[in-house]
């Protein structure tokens, strides 16, 4: 059995064992990649600590930072089980249960949170919502999670697509991710981000692309020496928790849950948009070399990516929402 499978049976058997609280009739138990310091965690707080107090304790949400429940992918399956779990999670990873949700991860679909938030509240996404929830047994809270845009942490400078032959750059295992890492000129190497910093150690990666509160959080400050703001993916999330779950809370917690993940996904949002300047300041202050890129190449590069994946008239139509 995988390590990290025996991971997740340990954090869950964890969870069992403890059980809710007294205070508490229901328990939801969040998952993410983050560290603690990275803006989108405050918002994960902000919405924990609302849903006690407009629930009146009758629901306790537990946050389980730098993946302590396992890979996303694996809390995944189990809310389609019926567990009592959440995970902040990419379009990308829930496209292999509904397509039209990897569109969210193609390249330069919109600039900046605000159009991105357009696109994720319209009607067109909440018909996607119910969708997921009637097919894969997933139930979205909401999806405005916006950690930034996603750039090449590099130990080698980076101009153009040229400059990324033979680099292996690690990035999330969705297609959407992979067409577009392989478009921009690099080979993409799939692996959890939790792995990344020992793996860019250990040289069995190059590279990286990330938002910079993740890269910031994940020291890669310490393992790379160039940033280059190519800006290529706006990495929009969601809270996605169990559907059958959901369903048996009364509906006056259903609601509660939902429109908190919707406020707490602005704090998350705004957060990170406000810390996005410092960060990068902090980043040079480390002495590494944080650089502008001439987005027209890579956006040229990249712009099949929509036709590989059949995309192009879902983009065209997400794009006239986020320009509304």
């Amino acid at each position: 059995m995988k390590l990290q499978s025996l991971k997740t049976i340990f954090a869950l058997g964890a969870m069992l064992v403890a059980g809710p609280t007294l205070a508490a009739d229901y328990t939801l138990s969040i998952n993410t990649a983050l560290t603690t310091t990275d803006p989108l965690y405050k918002g994960l707080e902000s919405f924990q600590a609302a849903v006690a107090e407009r629930s009146k304790g009758a629901l306790e949400v537990k946050l389980f930072p730098n993946s302590q429940l396992g890979a996303d992918e694996d809390v995944l399956e189990q809310a389609r089980a019926g567990a009592p779990v959440a995970v902040v999670v990419d379009g990308g990873r829930l496209a292999v249960f509904q397509k039209e949700f990897g569109v969210l991860g193609a390249p330069y679909l919109a600039s900046g949170y605000d159009g991105m938030r357009k696109i994720v509240t319209s009607p067109l996404f909440e018909g996607w919502v119910k969708q997921l929830h009637d097919t894969s047994g997933h139930q979205v809270l909401s999806f405005n999670w916006w950690q930034g845009e996603r750039h090449l942490w590099t130990n080698v400078p980076v101009k153009a697509p040229a400059d990324l032959a033979g680099i292996r750059m690690r990035t999330p295992g969705a297609p959407v991710w992979v067409e577009t890492v392989t478009a921009m000129g690099a080979t993409p190497t799939p692996m959890p981000f939790a792995e990344v910093y020992s793996a860019l150690e250990q040289k069995v990666i190059d590279a990286v692309e990330a938002q910079l509160p993740a890269g910031q959080g994940a020291k890669l400050s310490e393992v790379t020496k160039f940033v280059t703001k190519t800006g290529h993916i706006n990495l929009i999330t969601g809270l996605v928790t169990s559907a059958p779950w959901f369903d048996s809370l009364p509906a006056e917690l259903q609601t509660i849950l939902r429109e908190e993940a919707l406020k707490a996904g602005d704090v998350a949002s705004y957060g990170t948009r406000d810390a996005l300047a410092r960060i990068e300041q902090e980043l040079t202050a480390a002495g590494m070399t944080v650089s502008e890129a001439d987005t027209a190449v890579f956006k040229e590069a990249t712009k099949g990516v929509y036709d590989k994946l059949g995309y192009s008239d879902l983009g065209g139509e997400l794009e006239a929402i986020a320009n509304q």
